[in-house]
C-alpha cells in the first residue's frame, strides 16, 4: 500500500464525511509536509485533517497575522476547529496542543 493509500484509508476512519476535494487536499498537505514524512500514516492524516481544519475554516491565521501566538491562536480557534471536524464525522476530539506534542515525540500520537 502507497503512503497515500494508507493516509487515504486513515481519513476514512477519521472523517468519514469529509467531501472529496477536502481529503484530496489533506493528502497533499500529509504527504508535501517535511515534519510529516516520518509519521504514521494515522499521525500524519489527523495532524493535516487538523491543520486543513485550522487555516481553512478559522480565524486561526488572521489572529496570527494580529499578533497571536500560535498557542493563543489555537486557544481561540479550538470551538470552532472542532466544529469542522465533527462536521466532517470525526470521533476524536482537537486538543490546543496536538501539534505541539506530536512535534515533540517525533510524530507519534
Amino acid at each position: 500500500m502507497t503512503r497515500a493509500a494508507a493516509i487515504a484509508l486513515a481519513l476514512e476512519c477519521l472523517a468519514p464525511r469529509l467531501g472529496e476535494k477536502d481529503r484530496a487536499a489533506i493528502i497533499d498537505r500529509a504527504l508535501g509536509s517535511h515534519g510529516l514524512r516520518q509519521a504514521s500514516a494515522q499521525s500524519a492524516a489527523w495532524l493535516a485533517l487538523v491543520s486543513y481544519a485550522r487555516h481553512g475554516f478559522t480565524d486561526y491565521d488572521d489572529l496570527l497575522a494580529e499578533g497571536y501566538d500560535r498557542a493563543s491562536a489555537r486557544h481561540f480557534t479550538l470551538e470552532a476547529t472542532q466544529a469542522v471536524l465533527d462536521g466532517w464525522g470525526c470521533p476524536h476530539p482537537v486538543a490546543v496542543d496536538d501539534t505541539v506534542v506530536t512535534q515533540a515525540a517525533g510524530g507519534a500520537r
